[in-house]
């Protein structure tokens, strides 16, 4: 009999038996299976947008039904008056716009300068890395939060509630928001423009303003509007900085100033069904306010496709 030789170091030895017959056969499931998990995903992915659509429709339609009772010219014209005596909200829009339009002031310049520095000139370096774990932690930050800091550090100090503050504790929410939107839409331009830009002889500066920030301008201005849309109905921040006044917005700076959301905080708690319907009324003009910010700023800016 002759010796069995052994392969050498480095020889490969031919597969027998069943790993010659399991060999190139790729480990996959069979169709059927892989059929059945695509339509249980496709499925849940339905069942999953049917049930927020449903909500934010049954919210829709409870806050139509029930604010309409109370809509008329004269609700939306008239100061807020106590129980048993006819009044509107209008002092509250007033002083909404008033509060919103000051903190879009305070935030969105600074934001958008933020923003454009991120994107265009600090990058990689340790401090845009700071900003940009700040902002997402300020995101992130519950707004009550922001409203207790800026009593502390504003209507403390003053000894009085006052429409300003509200602006500040809005401004410091937008703030973040707008920065990063600015910087994503800057991110997003090609760096072609900025070679071009600089190939024809114009400064970093002059390529950034002209060129990049034109490029990105329809972004950078839907991410203002949405940022402006989030924070017109926030409550939280202005029950401590602008709290609540049943007069026109006449002491905006030193005074307390009245807002939708404050109007609708106390009404929804009120025992007094007069009180509730004006608070129905108010929801339904700060969500029909909200929501078209919202469509305005996605139809209006959108990219149109040529």
């Amino acid at each position: 009999m002759e010796p069995i030789s052994k392969p050498t170091v480095g020889e490969r030895t031919a597969p027998t038996g069943p790993a010659l017959i399991n060999l190139g056969r790729p480990p996959y499931k069979t169709l059927f299976w892989r059929k059945l998990q695509d339509n249980l995903v496709q499925a849940f992915s339905v069942a999953a947008l049917a049930l927020a659509v449903g909500v934010m429709l049954w919210i829709l339609c409870t806050i139509l039904v029930r604010g309409s009772e109370a809509l008329s010219w004269d609700f939306l014209t008239t100061t807020t008056a106590p129980h048993g005596f006819k009044g509107g909200i209008g002092n509250a829009l007033l002083g909404t716009l008033y509060i919103t339009l000051f903190a879009a002031l305070i935030a969105v310049p600074p934001a958008i300068c933020a923003g454009i520095w991120l994107a265009e000139f600090g990058k990689q370096s340790r401090l845009a890395d700071a900003l940009r774990f700040s902002a997402n932690v300020m995101m992130g930050m519950p707004s009550i939060v922001v409203g207790l800091f800026v009593y502390m550090i504003l209507v403390a100090p003053m000894g009085a509630s006052s429409g300003l503050a509200g602006s500040v504790s809005l401004a410091i929410l937008m703030f973040p928001v707008v920065m990063r939107t600015t910087e994503d839409m800057l991110m997003m331009v090609p760096d072609t423009l900025r070679e071009s830009g600089l190939a024809l002889g114009l400064t970093r500066c002059r390529v950034t303003l002209q060129i990049i920030c034109k490029a990105a301008r329809n972004g950078m201005v839907t991410g203002v509007l949405l940022s402006v849309a989030r924070v017109s109905g926030e409550t939280a921040p202005l029950l401590f900085t602008a709290q609540f006044a049943q007069t026109w917005p006449n002491a905006f700076f030193n005074g307390p100033t009245a807002s939708i959301p404050v109007l609708i905080n106390n009404y929804g708690m009120s025992n007094f069904e007069d009180l509730q319907t004006a608070g129905w009324g108010a929801s339904l003009v700060i969500a029909v306010l909200v929501l078209s910010i919202n469509i305005i700023a996605r139809v209006a800016f959108r990219d149109k496709k040529h």
